[in-house]
């Protein structure tokens, strides 16, 4: 288990200190697969340098199993840094290197021998779906084939956690499906706990069990995928949920009002609400926006509806309140709560 407890890191640049971290207490379990994630700048990166030490914490404490990693020795902490491994957006092979050597390269640091390490690497290869690049250069590669050999690479010292730092950003949607469809993968086959940040929520929705958001290095939001993004609370994480679109819907005029409707993993998200709100409660609301999305099997949906007045509004709220299955707020034209 992963524990951080309130974890700050304060860097000095010329234009003064930079708060990159600021108060972060999370609990990874093991086996979990857990997304960081929020937009550039919000400090998911100084994090997870944070998890192993690549960064030292300004502040805080950093536990891997119950052990105070900031207080070992240099040859223990080598030690707890073999069984975390990290996955890079950059790959970070080594050119001159076949796929093969690139592998070997941990194997050979931890001091394996050579003959050892060469039939690891290759049921690696073999694991990641690439044994016919063995004797291939990194340049011969696509984006996808150098991301699943740094994937091998990570796995070469038989790692506990995988850290993926935005490990799908530099590749197209459908190579990134098939990296996810990988780690999913790994992850039940060598009982890995993976730790994904990113900044695309379509990565997170697919294969995390729980999620934190990070907003100015603060973690404003933490949970289950499902409760997160069924009902956002804080709103960094409404900007990442509900990012279809609704940034750019209208400021309603004329005394109309906004409603941001979440159905809750339900049937509900397919269900004609609201043309069931028109016939019983005589409602006539005006779709704006509207997104389904299917998390660890279940569907999720959400839509901005406008109604006429205030009096539309009260009706549609009693109605659709009367669901708990469903959210229902009145929202601005920036997609924010109306308090």
């Amino acid at each position: 288990m992963i524990e951080l407890r309130n974890i700050s890191k304060t860097f000095e640049s010329a234009d003064g200190a930079v708060e990159a971290l600021r108060d972060v207490s999370l609990t990874i379990r093991d086996g979990d697969i857990y997304g960081v994630i929020g937009m550039s700048g919000a400090g998911k990166s100084t994090l997870v340098r944070c998890i192993n030490l690549l960064e030292r914490p300004s502040s805080g404490t950093v536990l891997i199993d119950g052990r105070d990693i900031a207080a070992l020795r240099e040859t223990e902490l080598r030690k707890v840094r073999r069984k975390i491994s990290m996955v890079f957006q950059g790959f970070n092979l080594l050119s001159q290197r076949t796929c093969l050597d690139n592998i070997c390269f941990p194997l050979a640091l931890a001091g394996v021998k050579k003959r050892d390490a060469l039939v690891r690497a290759r049921e690696l290869l073999s694991l990641v779906g690439l044994s016919d690049k063995a004797d291939a250069y990194p340049a011969q590669l696509s984006g996808g084939q150098k991301q699943r050999i740094a994937i091998a690479r990570a796995l070469a010292t038989d790692p506990k956690v995988l850290l993926c730092d935005e490990a799908t950003s530099a590749l197209d949607p459908k190579t990134t499906q098939d990296i996810l469809s990988l780690l999913k993968q790994l992850h039940e086959t060598l009982h890995l706990t993976v730790i994904l940040i990113t900044h695309q929520m379509s990565v997170v929705e697919q294969i995390c069990t729980r999620v934190a958001i990070l907003d100015g290095g603060a973690v404003v939001e933490e949970g289950t995928v499902e409760s997160v993004f069924s009902a956002p609370k804080s709103a960094a994480a409404r900007r990442l949920v509900f990012a279809d679109g609704y940034a750019h819907v209208s400021s309603p005029t004329d005394g109309r009002r906004c409603i941001r409707i979440v159905f809750r993993g339900t049937g509900t998200a397919t269900a004609p609400l609201i043309a069931r709100m028109a016939i019983e409660q005589g409602v006539l609301a005006n779709i704006l926006a509207a997104s389904i999305k299917t998390i660890s099997g279940r569907e999720y949906g959400s839509m901005i509806v406008e109604v006429e007045d205030a009096d539309a509004l009260a009706r549609a709220l009693r109605y659709l309140k009367q669901n708990p299955d469903i959210a229902a707020e009145e929202v601005n034209g920036h997609d924010e709560p109306v308090l």
